[in-house]
């Protein structure tokens, strides 16, 4: 049993990292209709708060379920790791959704079921990964210091992302609630890229794969790069699109600086 699911678990890990590549080329061709690129012909939609509601709950759902039974579930260290994970989907899952349920308006659109049920499937696999590693195969024995040395590092640039990420969801979510439609957002980081709140997650799952020290968390972090990369990089053209001299040309997409 123990060999089936260490076989589950490396296909599982394997999987997340082949998905990257093929995610990051063809979001440059074709970006998920929702959002800013809402388009039909992709089958029945949902409310958006409910949408993000269930395709993030597998991450907080399944964690909750997967941990109790690795065989690190009640070791201190391995619950300290857990803890900044489940923090991050706790907001995504409950209070985002809830923000946008109370800040929809008659012009928001609807978010397909089809690119729901992807995140699900796509949120099913890494909750797996990131709990099953954190709570099972992750050694915690005599890496005293290095253990410590690499969590506060990792924590520090992952609440600094979080921060980031929170902040300019609000910002947007508050233009959202005024009802005059798309503006161009102000402010913070704002000023240098046009997705912060994408910026903010990168840096969180690269936190995360510096607090994990593992293959786990790297692979998180390069299919988050992979996933959000592009899309910044079509929201900037689209910003340039609809407001043209009157959108910031300073502002890149999304690192500040570098892409």
């Amino acid at each position: 049993m123990i060999l089936e699911d260490e076989s589950l678990f490396n296909y599982a890990l394997i999987t997340l990292y082949l998905i990257a590549p093929p995610t990051f080329i063809s979001l440059h061709f074709l970006q998920a209709p929702y959002g800013k690129h809402h388009r039909p012909g992709w089958g029945p939609n949902l409310p958006p708060y409910l949408a993000w509601f269930l395709m993030e709950s597998p991450t907080l759902c399944f964690t909750l379920y997967l941990f109790p039974f690795g065989n690190n579930s009640s070791n201190p260290k391995s619950i300290l790791l857990i803890t900044p994970f489940l923090f991050h989907y706790f907001n995504r899952t409950c209070v985002y959704p809830l923000r946008l349920f109370f800040t929809a308006t008659k012009n928001t659109f609807g978010f397909p079921f089809s690119i729901a049920l992807i995140a699900f499937l796509f949120n099913l696999l890494n909750s797996y990964v990131q709990a099953r590693w954190v709570s099972h195969y992750k050694n915690y024995d005599g890496d005293g210091l290095c253990f410590w040395l690499v969590f506060f590092c990792g924590v520090l640039v992952f609440f600094c992302g979080m921060g980031i990420n929170v902040w300019s969801d609000n910002e947007l979510l508050r233009l959202k609630s005024k009802g005059k439609g798309y503006v161009v957002p102000k402010g913070g980081l704002f000023e240098v890229v046009s997705c912060p709140n994408y910026f903010g997650e990168i840096l969180e799952w690269f936190g995360w794969a510096l607090m994990t020290w593992s293959w786990a968390g790297l692979g998180f972090f390069v299919y988050t790069f992979a996933n959000l990369g592009p899309r910044a990089r079509a929201n900037h053209k689209w910003y340039l699109e609809k407001f043209g001299e009157d959108y910031p040309k300073k502002r890149i997409a999304v690192i500040p600086y570098l892409y």
